[in-house]
């Protein structure tokens, strides 16, 4: 990749000034264009698009390939699962680079959270709570000993994998090059041994993203294969699980419980039974909110924008294909 220069950055993502000044010193010679908002991107969409050959943030993915220069976009998400509903995209020549790494850190913890809570039947306490019921009746659980079974081992998965380590747990991972190990992995799986891990594991926690592959991933056979006491966390992305063959599952006690960040249908419907099941802990797509989101994105992005002015590979460029 030979190096460039940056004519005009578009800036449609909320910043701070000491952010927009770190990216105006990574590309001195570039014009910055910031927009506050949608309706402010759409109103001025006509007069700036034609010369911004850089962007961060929220642009409307129909009108992505409308822009006569644009080469290059870096998301403030690490999903890129949109690209299925965008072919035409998928095949240019656009480069994207995502936010991968940024949600490392609140996603881990948030999942750990989920599973301490389900582990001493918070969830339930805190029902009681509402009511002013006091009951000492409730099943809880030890992680430490426990084994986990991630499915996804890509830098949410990895920060899981190494905090699950320090509660003593057995980790297993399974992601699509198993070759490729991790010091907090114990033993690793490829995507053909979904079905050996998952009866293996008293946590099944999934960070994968969403593609073509991992869609409908996990269905009546994989859960089922489960082990009766195990516990699964989501928070990839909804359209991983079957979400009628987990309630199924639930209701029938295939398996003891789940913590659900992320639903086929967002937000979740009132009429949802996962609302009302005490095994379940809902909470509404927030994993990845962290006070620190845009200092990480914007590292990530002033960083590319450095490789990219010196012709140097980028970091997280999304293989449009693959959808990750």
């Amino acid at each position: 990749m030979n190096g460039r220069r940056i004519e005009a950055i578009l800036i449609a993502y909320e910043l701070q000034e000491r952010h927009l000044q770190a990216i105006r010193q990574a590309a001195p010679d570039a014009e910055l264009i910031v927009v506050r908002d949608r309706e402010e991107l759409e109103r001025r969409w006509d007069d700036l698009i034609p010369k911004v050959d850089v962007a961060l943030g929220g642009l409307p993915r129909e009108r992505l390939l409308e822009a006569p220069r644009l080469r290059w976009l870096q998301t403030t998400g690490a999903g890129v699962d949109w690209l299925m509903r965008y072919p035409e995209i998928a095949e240019s020549d656009l480069i994207i680079t995502n936010a991968s790494g940024v949600h490392a850190i609140p996603i881990s913890e948030h999942i750990l959270a989920l599973m301490l809570a389900l582990a001493r039947d918070i969830q339930r306490c805190v029902r009681d709570q509402v009511r002013h019921r006091w009951s000492r009746d409730h099943k809880v659980l030890e992680l430490d000993g426990a084994t986990m079974g991630l499915i996804g081992v890509g830098a949410i998965g990895e920060k899981t994998a190494e905090k699950a380590k320090g509660l003593n747990m057995r980790v297993l991972g399974l992601r699509r090059h198993p070759e490729k190990g991790s010091p907090w992995i114990d033993r690793m799986y490829g995507p053909d041994q979904l079905l050996e891990m998952l009866p293996q594991a008293d946590w099944v926690v999934i960070t994968t993203p969403l593609t073509r592959e991992t869609q409908d991933l996990i269905g009546e056979r994989e859960l089922r294969a489960m082990k009766e006491t195990a516990y699964i966390i989501n928070i990839g992305r909804g359209a991983i699980i079957q979400e009628e063959a987990l309630i199924r599952a639930l209701r029938e006690g295939w398996i003891a419980g789940a913590g659900l960040d992320v639903f086929e249908e967002e937000p979740l419907p009132e009429d949802s039974p996962l609302w009302d099941m005490e095994n379940v802990i809902i909470t509404p797509h927030y994993a990845g909110i962290t006070p620190y989101y845009a200092d990480r994105v914007v590292e990530i992005f002033t960083e590319n924008l450095r490789r990219y002015q010196a012709g140097q590979p980028l970091i997280n460029e999304v293989d449009k294909r693959l959808g990750y």
